[in-house]
C-alpha cells in the first residue's frame, strides 16, 4: 500500500510499506478520507533542521526530549508523515462492539489504551500501555511507534473502540480534518478557560501554530468571549481571523513581536502561537490578575526565561504541554455540529489525495487532502 513519506526538506513521496492487519481482538483498520497537514508539520518540510538540531541537543542547547519524540536526527526521512485525519472503518477486531463498517471517524493524533492511569487522567498522549518513549504518535516516525503516517491507504488503530471518535450525522469530514489534532488542541486552549472566566477577554499571538490560533479565535468568538484580539504579520491569516470574528493586529514584520505590538493588557486568556520566548514573555504580561496563558509551539531551546515574578504579582497561570485530544472530540464535535462551527475557513488549500507529495509543500496556513469514501457514506453525511 501507499503512505506519504517525508524524504527531506522540500521532498515528499508516496512509497510502499505493508498493508496493516489485525492483530488484537480490538483493532480496526480504517482507510483515510480526509487528511489535515499540523501546524507542527511545515517545520520540517520548510527548513534545514534535521542536522542543527542533533546538533543542538549534542551542544545541550536544544533539550533532549526532541530526539526521544523525532529521532537522534530529529526528522530524519524517510518516514510517514501526517497525524490528522477523518477515515472509514473497513474492518473490525471480533471484540469491537461499537464500530462498523462504513463509519466515519476522527484519528487521534495520539495513540491511547483508555484503560491506563494516564488515560483515565485525561492523559491519552501520555498513554502508559501503548507509549515506549516520550509519546506514543502517528506521523513523527520510529522514536513515537510503529504507527506511521496518516496520509496513507490504511491504517491499523488498536483499541478502535476507545480511539475511534465518529463524526456527526451532517458533518461534512471537511470541516473537521483538523480534529485530530490543531482543532482540539485549540478547544483546550479557550474553552475550559472561558467556563471558569465567563465572557472574558482574548488574545490569540498568531504565526507558527497557524491554524491552532485561527481556531482558538474562532472558537472564542463562539463560546461569547468579551473581547478576541488575533495578533499575526501574515494578511493571509489576519483575514481569516476577521472572517471568524475576531479583530485581527498586525505586527511590524515576522518574528519581532514586541509587547507594543498587543492592543490591551487584561486578557483573561492568552493563547501563545509564535513559539518565541518573547512570545511568551509578551503573552503573560498581557494577562490580567488571576489570567491563563497556553503556549502551543514548539520551545526547543533549553533555559527559555518565563517572567515569575511577573507571574507571581500576578497571579497568572501557564498551562503548557502536549495536547490530549481524545478526551476532548466527543464533546468538540457535538459542538460542531450543533452550532454549525465553520472550521473549514481555516483551510486555505484543499488537494486531491494524489496530489499529496506536491500539495504537503504548499506553503499555506492549512492544507487538507481529501478523496471519495469507499463505502455507502458519503462525504458530509457523517456516519450512520
Amino acid at each position: 500500500m501507499r503512505e506519504l513519506q517525508f524524504i527531506r526538506t522540500g521532498r515528499l513521496e508516496w512509497r510502499e510499506r505493508s498493508a496493516p492487519v489485525l492483530r488484537e481482538a480490538r483493532d480496526a483498520i480504517v482507510r483515510p478520507i480526509v487528511a489535515g497537514r499540523c501546524d507542527g508539520d511545515t517545520l520540517p518540510i520548510h527548513r534545514h533542521v534535521s542536522r542543527a538540531m542533533q546538533l543542538g541537543m549534542r551542544a545541550g542547547l536544544i533539550d533532549s526530549v526532541v530526539g526521544s519524540i523525532c529521532g537522534p536526527v530529529p526528522f530524519r526521512g524517510p518516514f510517514g508523515i501526517g497525524h490528522e485525519c477523518v477515515a472509514e472503518v473497513t474492518e473490525v477486531g471480533e471484540d469491537i462492539t461499537t464500530l462498523r463498517r462504513g463509519d466515519v471517524v476522527v484519528v487521534p493524533w495520539a495513540v491511547s489504551c483508555g484503560d491506563c492511569r494516564e488515560c483515565r487522567l485525561g492523559l491519552t498522549a501520555k498513554c502508559s500501555t501503548t507509549r515506549t518513549s516520550t509519546l506514543a504518535a502517528f506521523g513523527f516516525g520510529q522514536a513515537s511507534g510503529p504507527w506511521g503516517g496518516m496520509v496513507a491507504d490504511l491504517l491499523r488503530i488498536p483499541f478502535a473502540d476507545h480511539m475511534l471518535v465518529p463524526v456527526p450525522a451532517g458533518v461534512d469530514p471537511l470541516r473537521v480534518a483538523a480534529a485530530s489534532d490543531n482543532l482540539s488542541d485549540a478547544w483546550r486552549c479557550v474553552v475550559p478557560g472561558l467556563r471558569v472566566r465567563p465572557a472574558g477577554k482574548v488574545l490569540v499571538l498568531g504565526g507558527a501554530a497557524q491554524s491552532i490560533g485561527l481556531y482558538a479565535a474562532g472558537l472564542a468568538v463562539r463560546h461569547g468571549a468579551e473581547v478576541v484580539d488575533y495578533v499575526d504579520h501574515r494578511r493571509e491569516r489576519l483575514d481569516i481571523a476577521e472572517k471568524l470574528g475576531a479583530r485581527p493586529h498586525s505586527t511590524a514584520s515576522k518574528g519581532k513581536l514586541r509587547l507594543a505590538d498587543i492592543p490591551r493588557s487584561d486578557y483573561d486568556i492568552v493563547v501563545e502561537g509564535t513559539s518565541t520566548a518573547a512570545g511568551v514573555d509578551a503573552a503573560l504580561r498581557s494577562l490580567a490578575p488571576g489570567g491563563f496563558c497556553q503556549p502551543v509551539g514548539y520551545y526547543l531551546p533549553v533555559g527559555t526565561k518565563v517572567p515569575l515574578m511577573h507571574m507571581y504579582a500576578n497571579d497568572a497561570t501557564l498551562k503548557i504541554g502536549v495536547s490530549h485530544t481524545r478526551p476532548i472530540l466527543p464533546e468538540l464535535l457535538e459542538f460542531v455540529a450543533r452550532e454549525d462551527f465553520p472550521a473549514e475557513l481555516v483551510t486555505t488549500l484543499t488537494a486531491d489525495w494524489d496530489e499529496a507529495p506536491e500539495a504537503y509543500k504548499a506553503r499555506t496556513t492549512k492544507l487538507v487532502l481529501h478523496r471519495t469514501p469507499l463505502h455507502a457514506v458519503a462525504v458530509g453525511e457523517g456516519s450512520a
